[in-house]
């Protein structure tokens, strides 16, 4: 479901140049770094439940990590992206169009997925630096950050630091951004006269404000407490919530109820009903 409805919105959304904007911009980076992240995580997951195949290489739960660290850390900057981008469309609406120009959003995106594959990166780097003789069983479903540092059998301490850093920068910053956008957005809905513009305005922003809700949460939890604290059971539900729940949502709640999308779909499966008439 996570990976068929974002490549859904991802085709739909390059097929049609009505879509064309920095929303949907957007939106398509966001539907790749859902597929990203469900791709490192679920295949093995379900190989492990079906085919009870109990165990995931050195290399593969090294791989699977910095995949999963890279496009989780992307998404936390993409999501703040995409609140700045809704605050200039609603609180500047004439200069929208300078403001979020295609230079832009192509600099803001590239500047998300590099900050983002960075931060990756250097946890990676860090953990190979760790020794890992005794314990090999991850109390996890899959290879993430926490649950194996849990493994280490030598000191973590650098690597507990850097993940509060990350998470301050990447998680408390980010959240923040966004909610003063919301600050700004709200209080600028809030002068509209109109009810049905009110309507409007909320509805374009209700989308990003639940994915942001699921999202954040989830992962500063994950990511800060484990510096202080040794109990990990209820990571497998939070982890679920941000690597397995979220991709299957963010389709619904930011695209297949947008009646532009629903509009392109319907365009889509008509020419290919009716290849005659096209």
């Amino acid at each position: 479901m996570a990976f068929v409805g974002n490549v859904l919105i991802t085709v739909v959304i390059s097929a049609d140049p009505r879509l064309h904007t920095p929303m949907y911009f957007f939106l398509i980076n966001l539907s790749v770094l859902d597929i990203c992240c469900t791709t490192a995580a679920i295949p093995k997951m379900l190989d492990i439940l079906i085919m009870k195949r109990m165990a995931i290489s050195y290399s593969g739960c090294i791989t699977q990590l910095y995949l999963f660290t890279a496009a989780l850390s992307t998404e936390l900057i993409l999501l703040t992206v995409m609140a700045y981008d809704r605050y200039v469309a609603i609180c500047f609406p004439l200069r929208y169009t300078v403001m979020m120009n295609r230079m832009a959003c192509m600099l803001f995106a590239g500047f998300a997925w590099m900050l983002g594959f960075l931060n990756s990166l250097i946890h990676t780097s860090l953990i190979l630096r760790l020794s890992f003789c005794e314990e090999d069983t991850i109390d996890h479903f899959f290879c993430e950050i926490p649950p194996v540092l849990k493994l280490a059998s030598s000191n973590t301490f650098v690597n507990d630091v850097v993940i509060v850093i990350a998470d301050v920068i990447l998680g408390m910053v980010c959240f923040l951004l966004t909610a003063i956008s919301y600050t700004y957005i709200i209080s600028t809905i809030l002068k509209i006269r109109s009810a049905e513009k009110k309507k409007k305005a909320f509805s374009t922003c209700a989308s990003h404000m639940t994915a942001v809700t699921i999202f954040y949460g989830g992962v500063i939890y994950t990511y800060i407490r484990p510096a202080f604290s040794d109990k990990m059971e209820a990571d497998k539900v939070v982890s679920a919530m941000y690597a397995i729940m979220a991709p299957v949502l963010n389709p619904i709640i930011y695209s297949l109820r947008n009646k532009e999308v629903i509009n392109a779909i319907k365009k889509i499966i008509g020419k290919r009903a009716l290849p005659q008439q096209t």
